[in-house]
């Protein structure tokens, strides 16, 4: 079905690559007007522009989530480009690289700061343009990392990321069962989703690439875990986002939904 998204306006953080530039060209070409949100600006104004000229509307606003500030503004402006805001991608994210118990206190502070309190900071300042709208829909960011465990085997073998991104997952989780209790009475429902192996620039950074786009960080890990063989797109994860956001998923409030191959093992 067409135009699924037929004049909404949609806000995604971390919208200047991977999964937040997938969703940005997925929601211009099902109707919706586009306010891409990064820090790099050169970088989000290419991937608007690029939507631009398939005959999407978008634009850009550099926003950091982790500064209120920043924030505060960045979702002002985001309103009167278009004019309201109906949907919301907390999208923006990352991981550290330290290992538990030696996990420095400013990366903890950083990958908390960027995943969980950026989440809160935009979601709170849309939240009031959603129930202006009469509704809307807000899917967050999470991972497989918030409901999965490892043994030492796993961590010796194929390594994991730190224990702050972990953390900031799983309150991200509780964060959209919390909200979408809030969103209740406003006709807002709000759902999660929990990417896997997927091939962004950030997961293939630092390893070998090749014509297929690159290697997942933890490539191994995965393909030993993952029922379906092979990596996922940034595509995989903005097709979900696209029925979470649209009234083809209206009974769905909640929930958080995983992409990932089916990995097998799971706590």
């Amino acid at each position: 079905m067409p135009n699924r998204l037929q004049d909404k306006i949609a806000v995604i953080t971390g919208g200047n690559s991977g999964i937040g530039e997938a969703t940005g060209h997925l929601f211009a070409q099902e109707g919706a007007k586009v306010v891409l949100m990064a820090r790099r600006e050169a970088e989000g104004q290419a991937v608007a522009a690029a939507i631009r000229d398939a005959g999407g509307e978008a634009t850009f606003v550099a926003c950091d989530v982790g500064d209120d500030e920043s924030v505060t503004a960045a979702v002002r402006q985001a309103a009167q480009a278009y004019g309201g805001i109906h949907l919301l991608f907390n999208n923006a994210g990352g991981g550290g690289g330290s290992q538990f118990p030696n996990e420095p206190n400013a990366e903890w502070h950083r990958v908390i700061n960027t995943n969980l309190t950026g989440t809160f900071y935009v979601s709170r300042a849309v939240w009031p343009h959603l129930v202006a709208a009469g509704g809307g829909a807000v899917v967050n960011m999470s991972s497989l990392a918030a409901q999965r465990g490892f043994s030492s085997r796993m961590q010796d073998e194929f390594g994991t990321t730190s224990a702050s991104y972990y953390a900031a997952k799983a309150g991200v989780d509780a964060l959209t069962r919390y909200m979408a209790g809030a969103g209740g009475r406003h006709n807002i429902r709000v759902n999660c989703v929990r990417p896997g192996q997927i091939l962004t620039p950030g997961a293939t950074r630092g390893t070998s690439k090749n014509p297929d786009g690159g290697h997942h960080v933890f490539e191994k890990m995965f393909d030993f875990a993952q029922i379906v063989q092979g990596p996922g797109l940034p595509e995989d994860v903005a097709n979900l986002v696209l029925f979470l956001c649209s009234d083809e998923s209206r009974f769905v409030n909640g929930e958080m939904i995983n992409v990932d191959g089916g990995v097998a093992a799971k706590i």
